[in-house]
């Protein structure tokens, strides 16, 4: 969007509803009866804020402003986390045209800067024009029901006459809002997304406003089955242990204590490690109930009901809207999961899932524990968490997934032309990974030496070594450290350009931080250094950001460190990355660009995408549509990667599936 010569209306809206937006998405939240705007505030350019407020006689006059300049088709509506303006003006009769909208937000994900306002005015340091701290604060008591108290009178809600001198801050935080998003726009324009990736951004737009259907029948059912579940297995556990609430972390630990199986943690790793190392089959039995008890998987279920949408058009379907964040992860550029988190759906080996499914829409419990008797309840529950999404009636879904795109990906970033040739002849790449490494021919490959060719090209393509093989499974190979570390030295010998790749990448972002260098290499990537930035500029044109880039001392030598959100306080602090690091970044970024370019000749030719992830696509498409169009509209070669060779597997289903 090129939006120097239009004029911006910058808006911020604050907003009561009886639902919880974090819980419920924003679609659900926007269609409560109960959800109002309460206060609007605008400015247009570098005007004043006007801030309108239906308490107030002159309401009338700035809302009528308002409207006029939001009809007005050659300006540009901006906000930040602009979804939640759209998605709720809509609602309220506003007309929008998503190609008119920016989103700061975005803006500050595409720059590798923290993504809320609040951090963002920290960041940029705008000071009197930043985010006012006590917004959370009046959020809670102006735009949330409150809890009835003989002190409040028994209301449910707090409105303006309630505390006027709070509502005149609320005023006063809605205001600066608009203050502290000009601000970061007039920042971070120069950071304006590539015309492909704004059309990406509207393709996520109408993406989380369509939704993914949600067999809402089969998850009652299952929430109903998983209650069954935890009620038995507790009354056994309190059988077995004698403890009065064996849910107590604190009192389990104590009885495996006692019984000569202490443990320093519960975690469902550490619980699966023991329930499979120790020979007490009293323990074994305990642990495992502990850990049918605690199935994360299973709460999904009530996650998709409580961000359940019923279709207004189609009786008894409804939706998951929103349940994609844009540039959620900006060290790449992928999508990251909200509300039902999408990316991380369990597999499917269970047998006969159409069963399954029936039984559990059935709430037939015991005849679900009678055929699968070999199972878990709460693991089959697990597994038909994927199957709980559906297409619209009548209608199937087509999914389709690009075949080892990062192993595509890095080999022609690298130039390593071996892997690109057995991908040409359609070789299975862990079978031709073990077959280059160890000189074994590829029709001679066992299952054993392709599991092993699994591990090596998952764990080693970005500078990984024993604690990497360790992390994908290497240690159940019944292999010593020392000959993990040979699969290390194999797979990289095989593999020298790769290797040299690492190393070229780190070097360039050090000359760049150093001596401010730009470092072009062959298949389009460049890397340099804007304004205290280390930029990578990918092939397809768009760009990543690595904040206040610095060269530090490091255990190896000068290191590149920069700042970022830390993945587990959440704060804005100093991070380091290295060659692998750095080369796992741009070949996820460039396997999301294709991705997203798929997306975009998917929608091109009318097929209507309702879930993607990483390298996968969820179509909800007539029964007329063939999974090899989409195949093949998948696997047609990317303009901005020549000699990058892609190709997809799909298949076709009543519910979404996974093997």
């Amino acid at each position: 969007m090129t939006t120097s010569s239009r004029r911006v209306l910058h808006l911020d809206l604050e907003t009561y509803c009886d639902e919880d937006l974090g819980k419920r998405g924003v679609h659900k939240y926007a269609a409560s009866p109960s959800c109002e705007i309460l206060l609007l505030s605008y400015a247009l350019d570098d005007g004043p804020v006007v801030t309108c407020d239906a308490t107030e006689s002159s309401f009338k006059e700035k809302y009528k402003t308002f409207r006029r300049l939001f009809a007005d088709k050659g300006i540009v509506k901006a906000a930040h986390n602009a979804v939640f303006e759209m998605t709720v003006l809509s609602r309220k009769g506003f007309v929008i045209r998503p190609d008119e909208w920016l989103c700061t937000m975005a803006l500050a994900n595409y720059a590798g800067l923290p993504p809320s306002l609040a951090a963002l005015s920290n960041v940029l340091h705008l000071f009197d024009k930043g985010k006012m701290t006590i917004g959370t604060q009046l959020v809670n008591y102006f735009s949330k029901p409150c809890k009835p108290t003989k002190a409040n009178g028994g209301r449910t809600r707090n409105l303006p006459k309630d505390d006027p001198e709070r509502w005149a801050a609320f005023k006063e935080y809605n205001r600066r809002d608009v203050e502290a998003e000009r601000e970061v726009y007039k920042r971070l324009i120069k950071f304006d997304q590539p015309e492909a990736e704004r059309r990406v951004f509207l393709l996520d737009y109408e993406i989380n406003r369509r939704g993914i259907g949600v067999d809402r029948r089969l998850a009652e059912q299952a929430v109903k089955m998983s209650e069954q579940v935890t009620d038995a297995a507790v009354t056994e556990l309190k059988r077995l242990t004698g403890l009065g609430n064996p849910n107590s972390v604190v009192q389990f630990k104590s009885w495996l204590a006692e019984k000569g199986a202490a443990v320093e943690s519960l975690t469902k790793t550490a619980a699966e490690a023991l329930r499979d190392s120790v020979e007490d089959p009293l323990i074994k039995r305990a642990v495992g109930l502990k850990l049918s008890v605690s199935k994360a998987s299973v709460k999904k279920y009530d996650a998709m009901l409580r961000a359940y949408n019923a279709s207004s058009e189609i009786e008894g379907f409804g939706t998951v809207n929103g349940a994609f964040q844009y540039y959620g992860a900006n060290r790449t550029g992928r999508w990251a999961g909200r509300l039902v988190q999408l990316q991380n759906l369990r597999r499917n080996s269970l047998p006969n899932l159409d069963v399954a499914r029936t039984l559990v829409r059935s709430g037939d419990y015991n005849g679900l524990r009678l055929a699968y008797d070999d199972y878990d309840t709460s693991e089959i529950l697990g597994q038909l968490v994927r199957t709980a999404f559906i297409p619209t009636p009548g209608n199937k879904f087509i999914v389709a997934d690009f075949s080892a795109i990062e192993a595509r990906v890095i080999a022609w970033l690298a130039g390593e032309r071996w892997r690109m040739e057995a991908f040409a002849r359609g070789e299975d790449i862990y079978k031709s990974s073990y077959s280059q490494a160890f000189g074994v021919p590829v029709d001679q490959i066992t299952k054993e030496m392709r599991q092993k060719g699994k591990i090596m090209e998952l764990a080693c393509g970005y500078g990984g070594s024993v604690g990497a093989l360790k992390a994908f499974g290497a240690d159940r190979l019944g292999l010593n450290d020392d000959e993990l570390k040979h699969l290390v030295n194999r797979w990289r010998s095989a593999s020298p350009n790769i290797v040299r790749f690492w190393h070229r990448i780190e070097n360039a972002g050090k000359d760049a931080i150093d001596e401010g260098r730009t470092t072009r290499f062959k298949p389009g990537l460049k890397i340099g250094y804007e304004t205290g930035r280390l930029k990578i500029t990918l092939p397809s044109g768009r760009s990543l950001y690595y904040q206040d880039a610095k060269l530090e001392p490091g255990k190896y030598g000068p290191m590149i460190t920069y700042m970022d959100i830390n993945q587990v306080s959440r704060h804005w602090d100093r991070a380091d990355t290295h060659g692998g690091k750095l080369a796992e970044n741009v070949t996820q970024a460039v396997a999301r660009d294709c991705l997203a370019a798929a997306m975009l000749r998917l929608n091109d030719a009318g097929y209507k995408i309702v879930s993607h992830i990483h390298d996968e696509v969820v179509i909800d498409a007539p029964q007329g549509a063939k999974v090899s169009e989409v195949e093949k509209i998948m696997g047609e070669p990317v303009l901005w990667a020549p000699g990058l060779l892609l190709t997809a597997h799909g298949y076709e289903g009543r519910y979404y599936f996974k093997d």
